[in-house]
């Protein structure tokens, strides 16, 4: 399934709840968000009816994401069922680890591949302080039952925010030296609850490169994927570098959204989305719909420009 420029359409990310067990400070706002009702959010039937549209036209790499995905009740047999389906190669959750211990040996039964992790400190002070009453403990042990059961490989994502986590550059990078763990920075986006402050916080992640001078680069192997890839001499893990502000990776973008409420998000950038939730209650042809829909994907985002999109991440899905 090709856009209107050419680019190969694989990969979907479903955002199955806005909920979250967390607060993160460029996420949510203090007092939380107001949540969507249970009538207007997809029920997981839904899910797995324009999940498998998706697959049919070509999907065959799919995200669940959320708010937090493994707040969402019936989650596991939503696994089950997608990795079942024929086409599917790639199954994957993005997730802030808390859950993570107490599901990840059924997540993998189930016929999840792998889970990245959102962690943005490895001081305890510090991620109760970002994430509003975080435990860093659970996400730690998360990681290591994840580590058990196969969910490999593990990548772990941190937002770099200035004045706060830029100090621990070294001790993420050292993670990767002698376990099979991807480290991928990604530069703090203007979204929603951050676009207030992100400009005074962002770091380009360039730092990373000037702190870590023996990071040697690793042939980039699929050009879909936004980070690029270095490694520590005879480190096992990798350092990925995603940089959506200082370094637009939009012509080989793959990938659309489908948010908890039921639309299509053709670009995580733009406030544009098509009401899929809809078309599927009215009896619409879905398959009609997503492939014009697919051809009206923009070509690029515009943040460079100040064009920020107004609502939180939790909302839209990671």
């Amino acid at each position: 399934m090709k856009d209107s420029f050419g680019r190969e359409i694989n990969y979907l990310r479903i955002s199955l709840t806005d909920r979250c067990n967390l607060r993160c400070i460029y996420c949510m706002p203090e007092k939380g968000v107001s949540k969507f009702s249970h009538e207007e959010i997809l029920t997981l039937e839904e899910v797995y009816e324009i999940t498998k549209v998706f697959v049919e036209l070509g999907v065959n790499k799919i995200r669940f994401t959320g708010g937090e995905p493994l707040i969402r009740k019936g989650i596991i047999d939503l696994i089950y069922k997608v990795s079942k389906l024929d086409g599917v190669k790639d199954l994957a959750m993005t997730t802030n680890g808390i859950l993570l211990k107490e599901y990840a040996k059924e997540l993998k039964k189930a016929g999840l591949n792998r889970v990245n992790i959102s962690l943005d400190t490895l001081d305890e002070e510090k991620y109760s302080l970002i994430t509003r009453g975080g435990k860093l403990k659970n996400v730690l042990e998360g990681i290591e039952e994840a580590k058990k059961v196969g969910l490999t490989p593990i990548k772990i994502n941190t937002v770099l925010i200035g004045g706060f986590n830029d100090d621990e550059i070294e001790s993420f990078i050292g993670l990767t030296e002698k376990e099979d763990i991807n480290i991928r920075f990604i530069e703090l986006m203007p979204i929603g609850e951050a676009a207030g402050w992100a400009k005074e916080k962002f770091i380009s992640n360039d730092i990373i490169l000037e702190k870590v001078k023996e990071l040697i680069p690793i042939p980039r192997e699929d050009k879909s994927s936004p980070a690029a890839y270095y490694k520590l001499p005879n480190g096992k893990g990798k350092v990925g570098i995603i940089n959506p502000i200082s370094c637009k990776f939009c012509a080989n973008c793959n990938r659309v959204r489908l948010t908890s409420k039921g639309s299509l998000k053709l670009c995580l950038h733009s406030n544009r989305e098509i009401d899929i939730k809809e078309a599927l209650k009215s009896g619409q042809d879905m398959r009609k719909l997503i492939i014009d829909s697919i051809n009206q994907k923009e070509e690029s985002h515009h943040l460079e420009d100040g064009k920020y999109i107004s609502r939180n991440m939790n909302q839209i899905g990671g």
